[in-house]
């Protein structure tokens, strides 16, 4: 298939107009049986990063699509991989793998941290707050799938995955679904665990970075399980900037890190201010959020 005829292929695709009746049917349903998960100023935010991101990725994503072209063009299993039922299955799990390291690194390196934060800015969990996505996140986001063409998987499939994956994700944004069957909570990513994603305890920071499969945050150590009642998932972030300022939801870490590193002399600390992961200091605590909760593991081993 040539290049022209992908591009064909992709013009029509119809899973985004499937999509968002579905995303917004969903919304005004929730919103009626629970209104007060809801905050007008705070949806209408989460709106305008949806559209947002979706202006931001749109050259990012053109451009990806190329290159996954052309390393798939280039791969020794082209051909053979094609689109049988177990390339769609092997595909999923390389797909969720790629998400699990894209979103994990958001959170555990600053300057993607500040693409990704604004989807964290919400203090409220309801499935408006799955459309504030992350806008400057999209422009590295396509990075992180780069190796799964080279396997022989088109460009066209990796598409398709990522918006099924995306849509399922929708779903785990919400209040109303307490926990799930302990098989379905052992191997997929549901509300309950996406509510400790989006808690800003100590005990939750950082975890929980899952797509469709909680699998991956057992195997790599950043799960934790929600438990509510000794510790009630709080949203929003450490500190909640306070403002329904799209602009400034969109931006205000990428301002923060600039006024770290211009505060700085040394290069190492500039680097850090801009690579580590958020929290880290060169004068003041260390508020990473792995440093934090081992020091609440440790005050909670000395009660016991």
């Amino acid at each position: 298939m040539t290049f022209l005829e992908y591009i064909q292929q992709l013009s029509q695709d119809k899973l985004i107009y499937f999509a968002l009746p579905v995303f917004f049917i969903s919304m005004f349903v929730e919103f009626k049986i629970a209104k007060e998960k809801y905050h007008s100023k705070d949806t209408s935010v989460s709106l305008l990063m949806m559209i947002f991101s979706a202006i931001v990725e749109f050259i990012p994503k053109v451009l990806a699509f190329i290159v996954f072209f052309y390393l798939y063009q280039i791969s020794p299993l082209n051909g053979v991989v094609n689109r049988q039922w177990w390339a769609w299955l092997l595909l999923f799990f390389a797909d969720d793998f790629s998400y699990y390291w894209f979103h994990r690194l958001n959170h555990e390196v600053r300057l993607f941290w500040a693409g990704h934060v604004p989807h964290h800015s919400s203090i409220h969990m309801n499935l408006g707050t799955a459309l504030r996505q992350g806008v400057g996140e999209r422009i590295h986001k396509f990075f992180f799938w780069l190796w799964i063409p080279l396997l022989g998987f088109d460009p066209l499939m990796m598409f398709t995955l990522m918006g099924v994956s995306l849509i399922y994700q929708f779903f785990v944004h919400t209040e109303l679904v307490d926990k799930l069957p302990k098989p379905i909570e052992f191997i997929f990513n549901t509300p309950s665990h996406h509510r400790v994603h989006h808690a800003s305890n100590i005990r939750y920071l950082d975890c929980n970075h899952a797509g469709v499969l909680i699998i991956w945050d057992r195997i790599f150590g950043t799960f934790s399980e929600e438990m509510k009642e000794i510790d009630h998932p709080v949203y929003g972030l450490t500190v909640n900037i306070e403002t329904y300022n799209p602009i400034t939801v969109a931006t205000h870490e990428y301002t923060a890190i600039w006024k770290d590193v211009k505060r700085v002399k040394k290069w190492s600390d500039k680097l850090n201010y801009i690579f580590n992961s958020p929290g880290w200091s060169h004068d003041g605590e260390d508020k990473r959020a792995k440093v934090l909760r081992k020091k609440l593991k440790e005050q909670e081993n000395d009660r016991h």
